[in-house]
């Protein structure tokens, strides 16, 4: 039975949730250079995220996510930030928190964490141990700036997420919400499917599990009905991306409208799902699509969604392993 905590309090409230949308689209609107580590302005450009995240309350969000998916160790590493972890997460949690607070209305915050980006053993160089030591350090500076609940995110690997769900609970007693990408005809890069998900999830006792980013919404929402089936009482998330990306000329751009969000959150809300938002892609204009669909203020737009993958039809949003997601 899933202990009561601030995501169920706020749920029984409110009945549904709205998540935040994308942070890669807002965050190069503010100026972000491509290649460049969005979790920097949380160290340099704190009124760059202060807009990101008053961007989507605006839009109405029950819950905003820090800057942090790549926040860890490993994906820092990459721009020699890997000295800087807990100061970076603890910076962006405090930036969300600054925002909310400024609400007369309740914002969780929610910390970010996303893959390592590496294989773990044995089928790569990570040891598990170690994996946990990486996702404890984040969850630790998550803490520390005043995070509501760790949100361990675009997961592939059953495996991974064990590790990350034990370093966060060695350094936080928080909520844990998790959710991995179907992205290859219903299943993970991995091969996990969302009956598998859903029952080692309920397992290990998460507060709150779904799906974000993914191949498309039909393959998305398909896993998240496999885990409504098998999730109990646990809440279901859904975050899938605004439809597919296609490149228009140097830009990338998604094929979803604010009315195609809308659609998808009122068919993810009748199978069953609580907190729904919106992953790459989607737009303040997205989410307040979602907003109004969600509170019965203008009816689910009629709108035809992009077909399912085939196991030989994957490639349009494949991304390799631990790429950038909510672009």
């Amino acid at each position: 039975m899933t202990t009561r905590t601030v995501l169920t309090e706020l749920l029984a409230e409110r009945g549904v949730l709205l998540v935040d949308g994308a942070t890669g689209t807002q965050l190069m609107a503010a100026g972000l250079e491509a290649g460049d580590a969005p979790e920097r302005l949380n160290l340099d450009h704190p009124e760059t995220v202060h807009g990101l995240h008053e961007s989507y309350v605006n839009a109405g969000s029950d819950i905003v996510l820090t800057n942090t998916f790549g926040g860890s160790r490993l994906r820092l590493k990459l721009h020699k930030l890997d000295d800087r972890v807990v100061e970076i997460n603890r910076e962006a949690a405090r930036h969300a928190r600054h925002v909310v607070e400024q609400l007369e209305r309740r914002v969780l915050v929610a910390g970010s964490m996303g893959p390592t980006g590496e294989l773990l053993a044995p089928l790569g160089a990570l040891d598990p141990a170690d994996a946990a030591d990486v996702f404890a350090e984040q969850a630790t500076g998550l803490a520390e700036g005043g995070a509501d609940l760790l949100w361990i995110e675009t997961m592939s690997s059953m495996e991974e997420i064990e590790a990350a769900i034990e370093g966060c609970r060695s350094v936080s007693d928080l909520p844990i919400a998790v959710t991995l990408s179907f992205d290859t005809a219903g299943r993970t890069m991995m091969g996990v499917d969302g009956t598998t998900a859903g029952i080692r999830l309920r397992e290990l006792g998460v507060d709150a599990m779904g799906a974000n980013c993914g191949n498309n919404l039909p393959d998305t929402e398909a896993a998240l009905i496999q885990m409504v089936a098998v999730a109990g009482d646990i809440p279901l998330i859904a975050k899938a991306n605004a439809g597919i990306p296609q490149w228009r000329g140097a830009e990338l751009a998604y094929s979803g409208s604010p009315e195609v969000a809308g659609a998808h959150a009122h068919r993810v809300r009748t199978a069953g799902v609580a907190i729904i938002g919106g992953c790459c892609g989607n737009e303040p204009a997205h989410l307040a699509c979602m907003r109004a669909v969600l509170d019965g203020t203008i009816p689910a737009p009629d709108v035809e969604f992009e077909p399912a993958s085939t196991p030989a039809d994957t490639g349009g949003g494949r991304r390799r392993r631990g790429g950038r997601r909510r672009a």
